[in-house]
């Protein structure tokens, strides 16, 4: 973003705050959904009714247990046996979701890893 732009923005939102250009707006005080944003429509009715069901998409399921296992990364001690089983995990993870997709690329995780190994290995 171009500097001094982002002051900008802002400097004019606090000011239509200030001027109660926001209070009357559409939906204000309901929450906002997501729902149905970015499936097409033919497949709309049946992702809702496995929604309403409690079932997921395989992929939203692994992105969820990838986020948990990143919140569980960041609290382990650096060079403890839980966290090298967190990383193998994830990794995992990632192999898993990228299959799915059918994405042959590799998580930034995994290339990390990689070369850490590698570097140990050599030195």
């Amino acid at each position: 973003m171009i500097p001094g732009f982002e002051a900008l923005v802002e400097e004019r939102i606090k000011k239509a705050q200030k001027d109660g250009e926001f209070d009357n707006l559409e939906g204000m005080s309901k929450p906002f959904t997501f729902e149905g944003q970015y499936v097409p429509h033919e497949l709309r009715l049946a992702h809702k009714i496995l929604k309403n069901a409690g079932f997921l998409p395989p992929e939203v399921e692994l992105k969820k247990k990838i986020t948990q296992a990143e919140q569980l990364l960041e609290a382990t001690v650096v060079d403890s046996p839980e966290r090298l089983k967190l990383q193998k995990k994830l990794n995992y993870l990632f192999i898993k979701l990228n299959t799915i997709r059918g994405d042959s690329s590799c998580s930034p995780m995994l290339l990390d890893s990689y070369r850490d190994n590698l570097i140990k290995k050599i030195s």
